[in-house]
């Protein structure tokens, strides 16, 4: 699987966290794989060069082919992603509450769904999936796909010191008091859940949650030698048992269930996430 990960345009970095490319060809004689994705800390919107992806609520086994561009909101509920031979796809995603800048809709309107992009850009994101759909090399991709996220500047929202606070959170991994992250956005701490509904879809103690597991998660991915205890001490758990409440709610499983589907799968979708 190979990642490449790239530093937007100055004038997007503000909105855009890292737009990462994606090529993942499956081993010979292994047609398909279904690999878990949980809960991440971004919303994002991702292109499928020619090979969209299936994927399934982790409850189900009935897998739905997703559209070829496809915006991710809020997300609460794991899926499980199923690739058929070849994964190639450019992946942006965007700093907390930096889509609802861009777009201007609450995210608690994308909650825990992901959306065919089109619906959302029409006529301008169609002509991105053509371009896609004829290049060779993706970073020639990567371009096309930041091109077309700078035409979307004209219209973004403008920053508030929520932005800048919520980024601090971010930052930490969830590890800081929901009154302190209120003091820096020079807010109540209502009006601070009001303002996170609409930027990032959710209140802000589920938000510094999901930023809490997604650590752990992606060490998992990252670093399989490393025990549960281990994981759970360095993703700031304050005990395993804390850890494993948390895979419950967002994985819908143990953390030993979600170790044993990644052994039967060569991909890890999140251990190149940026934060």
């Amino acid at each position: 699987m190979e990642v490449k990960i790239y530093i937007p345009h100055p004038a997007l970095q503000p909105y855009v966290v890292n737009i990462m490319t994606i090529n993942a060809v499956l081993p010979n004689g292994m047609r398909h794989v279904v690999t878990p994705y949980p809960p991440a800390p971004f919303q994002s919107l991702i292109f499928y060069c020619k090979n969209p992806i299936s994927s399934s609520l982790s409850y189900s086994t009935d897998f739905v082919v997703q559209p070829i561009s496809i915006l991710i909101g809020p997300q609460l509920s794991r899926v499980n992603v199923k690739v058929d031979q070849q994964l190639r796809s450019i992946r942006v995603d965007f700093v907390p509450g930096g889509l609802y800048r861009m777009m201007g809709i609450p995210m608690q309107e994308l909650f825990d769904c992901g959306y065919d992009a089109t619906d959302f850009f029409g006529n301008n994101i169609r002509n991105v999936n053509e371009q896609l759909f004829e290049i060779e090399e993706l970073e020639t991709g990567k371009t096309i796909v930041e091109n077309f996220l700078m035409t979307q500047l004209n219209k973004v929202k403008n920053i508030l010191p929520f932005d800048a606070a919520i980024g601090l959170l971010l930052k930490n991994n969830g590890h800081m008091s929901i009154d302190k992250v209120a003091s820096l956005s020079c807010l109540s701490v209502k009006q601070f859940e009001r303002v996170s509904k609409e930027r990032l879809g959710m209140n802000p103690k589920l938000y510094a949650r999901i930023l809490k597991f997604s650590k752990a998660y992606r060490l998992r991915e990252a670093k399989p030698h490393l025990k549960w205890i281990e994981i759970a001490y360095e993703a700031g758990y304050f005990d395993q048992m804390h850890l494993i409440r948390d895979f419950k709610v967002f994985a819908g499983v143990n953390p030993s269930v979600i170790e044993q589907q990644l052994l039967a799968t060569p991909l890890r979708m999140q251990k190149d996430i940026l934060i």
